[in-house]
């Protein structure tokens, strides 16, 4: 058995939780693998953890989705230990609104989040290379917000701040106020949207993605601010922003992936980019996070599968799968086996 990590998910229970009544699981200090038939339930369990990460869900538009049909009420709890033996009990509440607690203590969601650091790679994360950018703006916030408090802090801020200016646009472009009602609004967005753009910056480069800001500043308020008006939305600021995969190779012009890569070179630039994220969380948090690979071994191949087995010999990772030949059967891990039946 390889040395624990330094924080590990012993036990995760669940209670009118998607198409859980009462279950409840105990996972390896190392290597976990679900295996079920597609429908069975085993994205789940990785959309429970991931909630007990972030306080919220990577599918659901609205919590309700994640009660089980015909009850009031889901709850999902579980318990941490930590380097220093010390075990943290998590729970979130799904009620309207979501409660949390460390501890049996209810707390604020942003002090709950970033309690569990987890890194999740699933199929849909093509949808980074491909997908709209908004898509990949929320990508950025659930990486920086559970591991940087200044920018969760200022991306609420930012987000609440951006709803009033607009709010506030409406009514300039139909007469009911004047323009010197924006200056407190702008300089709440410059303040709190020139951290959030530097801190992208920061991850972005990390991963070697070329970022494609949309700064705010007074110069650029002013030069959209007829338009702005007109349109009665605010037209700059980190709520625009994007990042691209570029691939530039020696002696060859520079490729958009997006527009000129291979399904093959999109996979294993999201490949390349979830496991930068690994080392980018672990790196802000101080501790590894819990690596949760939900049914990616049928879109990579053998040599692929191994390298991330490879890598998943170092912390604690949860892996789901329909078919557990995927798995490579050289490789000697502590692992765990859970199946989950219809």
């Amino acid at each position: 058995m390889s040395q624990l990590p330094i924080m590990i998910l012993q036990t995760l229970n669940l209670q009118n939780f998607r198409n859980y009544k009462q279950r409840s699981f105990s996972f390896s200090n190392n290597t976990t693998v679900i295996i079920g038939d597609n429908g069975a339930g085993k994205s789940n369990i990785l959309e429970a953890i991931y909630l007990l990460g972030t306080g919220k869900s990577f599918r659901a538009e609205k919590d309700e989705q994640m009660i089980l049909y015909g009850q009031e009420f889901g709850r999902v709890s579980a318990c941490l230990r930590r380097q220093a033996a010390s075990e943290v009990d998590l729970e979130v509440v799904l009620t309207k609104p979501k409660r949390f607690f460390i501890n049996k203590a209810a707390k604020k969601m942003r002090d709950f989040v970033g309690q569990l650091n987890c890194v999740l790679f699933r199929p849909e994360d093509i949808n980074l290379v491909l997908g709209s950018p908004s898509g990949r703006r929320a990508y950025l916030d659930s990486v920086l917000e559970p591991v940087d408090r200044e920018y969760r802090r200022c991306n609420l801020s930012y987000q609440k701040g951006l709803r009033q200016r607009n709010k506030l646009l409406e009514r300039i472009r139909d007469g009911e106020v004047n323009r010197n009602q924006l200056l407190f609004w702008d300089n709440l967005l410059i303040k709190n949207g020139t951290i959030i753009s530097q801190k992208r910056e920061e991850f972005l480069s990390w991963l070697k993605l070329e970022y494609d800001p949309s700064r705010i500043s007074p110069l650029r308020l002013n030069q959209y601010a007829r338009e702005e008006v007109l349109a009665a939305t605010t037209l700059v600021g980190p709520h625009r922003d994007d990042f691209r995969f570029i691939v530039q190779r020696p002696g060859k012009a520079a490729k958009d992936l997006s527009i000129y890569g291979s399904r093959g070179e999109q996979r294993m630039a999201v490949l390349g980019v979830k496991l930068g994220e690994f080392e980018f969380v672990w790196e802000k948090a101080g501790e590894r996070p819990l690596l949760l690979l939900d049914d990616i071994f049928s879109e990579l191949d053998h040599e692929n599968r191994e390298g991330i087995f490879k890598l998943i010999k170092k912390q604690q990772t949860i892996i789901t799968t329909a078919d557990k030949h995927l798995i490579p059967r050289n490789i000697k891990l502590d692992i765990k086996i859970i199946n989950i039946e219809n």
